[in-house]
């Protein structure tokens, strides 16, 4: 899962509206309990009388200890057993190789749970991340995965954490976008605005540049900044010629602040620019256009 980012939530229609990627299934580590030696195990059927197998170690039920929290959390939630690991990027799977093989198994099979669950059950990926981390927390592709999936279940002090610890581990700027919106659902737009500012932001993509203008344009907004907020979605590629989600978002960002400040002639028709290249429906850009044109027949 983490060679995905998700786009922060956009400019100020309080709303998460960015997609992430494909998140990769990961392997499993074929750990069972029986051995082909000497005619035991599921192959050997009994030895001496008794079958071998999990029956004959696991501790019976009356004696069983309830798992501590720490135990649960490594533990982690129930793995499919179709889930293999090698279906994680190869760039991904790279960063587990200095591991012993099984624990990089384990580990491999759990963010791509992670992966496959961040859009459907956020909080079961989250919990999936947390048992990676707590088998390798000195890796920044684990805790770069655990900081997207708690983003993603709404744990943003968490996320923000845990995303601060990835940039320590391999100086990658790429969370910023992320860790800025954190802010902001914590409270603090100030924060995210420093964060905008950021000099690494001139080197993003045009899409991760994006993703920073609607989260200081949200931030702007945050504070009462309404005229501040247009003006930073006015310097962002709103005319851009390309179909992509982020110019998709960003034309409605706009919209919906131009909506906010009163000029609902303009917000309508940036609502229909909006609509005019949003053929995946990720916004209600023609509803709200119906909307104004209702309001300002009205008039």
């Amino acid at each position: 899962m983490a060679e995905q980012r998700r786009g922060p939530r956009a400019g100020g229609e309080g709303r998460r509206s960015g997609g992430r990627g494909d998140a990769k299934p990961a392997g499993r580590t074929g750990s069972s309990r029986g051995s082909a030696k000497g005619g035991s195990g599921e192959r050997g059927g009994e030895r001496g009388g008794q079958r071998r197998g999990r029956e004959a170690w696991k501790r019976p039920a009356e004696r069983q200890v309830e798992r501590t929290v720490d135990q649960k959390t490594y533990d982690g939630p129930e793995l499919s057993e179709e889930i293999t690991g090698r279906e994680l990027d190869r760039a991904v799977s790279a960063q587990l190789k200095g591991l012993p093989d099984k624990l990089a198994a384990r580990i491999a099979r759990h963010l791509a749970a992670a992966g496959l669950l961040v859009d459907s059950d956020p909080e079961t990926a989250y919990r999936h991340t947390l048992a990676a981390k707590a088998r390798a927390p000195r890796l920044a592709v684990v805790r770069e995965a655990t900081g997207e999936a708690a983003y993603a279940a709404g744990h943003y002090a968490e996320a923000l954490a845990e995303l601060r610890a990835a940039k320590r581990m391999n100086g990658a700027t790429a969370y910023l976008p992320i860790m800025a919106d954190c802010h902001r659902a914590l409270g603090n737009p100030d924060q995210a605005i420093k964060l905008a500012k950021s000099p690494s932001v001139a080197n993003f993509t045009p899409a991760a540049k994006a993703e920073m203008t609607l989260v200081e344009a949200g931030a702007r907004r945050d504070q009462g900044q309404l005229d501040a907020a247009l003006r930073t979605l006015e310097l962002a590629p709103l005319t851009s010629k390309s179909r992509e989600s982020w110019v998709v978002r960003l034309r409605y960002a706009y919209a919906d602040a131009l909506a906010a400040a009163g000029r609902d002639q303009d917000a309508l028709a940036w609502f229909h620019r909006t609509h005019a290249i949003d053929s995946d429906e990720l916004t209600d850009a023609a509803a709200r256009a119906d909307e104004l044109e209702r309001k300002l027949e009205d008039r």
